[in-house]
């Protein structure tokens, strides 16, 4: 089935300012609240939300095998289950609506108003309902960082690195929707010099640059999905910021691996972007020595061309852009993740996430994480107030986006903001 809301060359008769994330060519999937409190599943284009609940019921996707109720729903998971071939049927037909040379929607003022809003009208919610999150470490340069960060300047990345997708089962009830506070977390803490922990708020709470994959019902238990099958059962993609806190990773990592490090938040773009919109940004990954199993192994172009960035802003002061860094610099992919996901059976089902862990460049200053910008803190972080940052402070705002970009068009993820506060409880002692 041809893709034809990729073509660079379709304008909308909607407003879209040329530097937008969100030119006809995106259409891009989410959930908010409508001026009339409803809540209805919906698209945007330029800086315009469109109620794909209320165009469905005024008859726009006639031909569409769709339910009724398929997008007056609270999640986009039935949707997402619908698989491969609705999405693209739906997506095509949006861009059909909204082309420029279509006056169906254009010029019935009465259905426009039901059906388009601007953004200060909408309150966007999580497009998901996240049954299952797992988080991946997947950038050999974030890796080989962590190695002498956390175990006293080892820098040899662990033997099984190079030939397993490492990954760990996250808490999906922790996934926030942008906007919403993040508090600081309370855990155990190893003083230095000391032997026995004691309990307190993180003092070294931190973002991690990721972005995540959704998936749609993929495979039976005991199944397993084979690699150049695994991108039809991902229908998009978001920015991810996995928080962490430093300190209290230090203490429990070994020898599980993160919990109540990781645990208290994670947060995610609202907006979905479809892997369909992602396709001209295709690009090769870096090469993988040693050559991973033959379940892994994999043909053509699978990594992403994704420009990514993280600004931290103090309260009441400026944004400061603390690093720039890349999708593409992914060792392992998306494809490669999910089929080491399921190659023991594991079942995946609509709406699951997978982070792909901290995305770090070759750069230093493309980290993924403040902990690796300021090397455990020696190399502090100068703020336009004059402060200094060598963690997340209380009354700091994260903001993380990310576009794709070439000679025709922009496809973008918009952001994800979030503002720490203050441990919300009194530690219990």
């Amino acid at each position: 089935m041809p893709n034809t809301a990729n073509d660079p060359n379709k304008k909308s008769w909607l407003p879209v300012d040329k530097n937008s994330d969100f030119p006809i060519q995106n259409i891009p999937f989410g959930v908010f609240l409508t001026r009339d409190d409803v809540i209805t599943i919906g698209t945007r284009i330029g800086n315009t939300a469109i109620d794909l609940g209320a165009l469905h019921q005024l008859g726009y996707f006639e031909g569409i095998p769709l339910t009724d109720d398929i997008f007056l729903q609270d999640t986009l998971n039935d949707f997402i289950s619908d698989g491969k071939k609705t999405w693209r049927l739906v997506r095509n037909r949006i861009s059909e609506i909204f082309d420029h040379n279509n006056p169906k929607l254009r010029e019935n003022e009465d259905h426009k108003r039901i059906v388009l809003f601007s953004l200060n009208e909408i309150e966007m919610q999580l497009p998901v309902h996240i049954g299952d999150y797992t988080d991946f470490f997947s950038s050999k340069e974030y890796a080989a960082n962590m190695q002498s960060l956390l175990n006293e300047g080892e820098h040899d990345i662990l033997p099984n690195w190079l030939h397993i997708p490492i990954g760990y089962h996250g808490r999906s009830s922790s996934i926030i929707a942008s906007g919403l506070p993040v508090y600081r977390p309370v855990g155990q803490i190893l003083p230095e010099g000391a032997s026995t922990p004691i309990l307190k708020p993180s003092q070294s709470v931190d973002f991690e640059l990721e972005m995540a994959f959704i998936t749609t019902d993929a495979n039976l238990l005991g199944e397993s999905i084979p690699v150049d099958q695994a991108e039809n059962y991902i229908f998009g993609m978001v920015l991810f910021n996995d928080w962490s806190a430093r300190d209290i990773q230090k203490w429990e990592f070994i020898p599980l691996g993160p919990f109540l490090s990781k645990n208290f938040a994670g947060s995610i773009s609202p907006w979905i972007v479809t892997m369909d919109a992602l396709e001209p940004f295709r690009m090769d990954g870096p090469h993988q020595d040693p050559k991973p199993l033959p379940y892994l192994q994999f043909k053509g172009k699978k990594s992403f061309d994704i420009n990514l960035e993280v600004d931290i802003t103090p309260e009441n002061g400026e944004a400061v852009t603390v690093t720039k860094s890349n999708f593409k610099y992914m060792y392992w992919n998306m494809a490669q993740q999910l089929a080491h996901h399921t190659i023991n059976g594991c079942k995946i089902n609509s709406g699951d996430m997978m982070g792909s862990g901290t995305i770090t460049g070759p750069m230093a200053n493309s980290c993924g994480s403040m902990l690796e910008l300021t090397w455990k803190g020696e190399k502090p972080i100068k703020m336009k107030d004059g402060s200094s940052r060598t963690f997340i402070e209380d009354g700091d705002t994260v903001t993380l986006r990310g576009y794709c970009k070439n000679d025709s068009v922009r496809i973008g993820f918009g952001e994800v903001y979030n503002k720490l506060l203050p441990s919300s409880k009194k530690i219990i002692k």
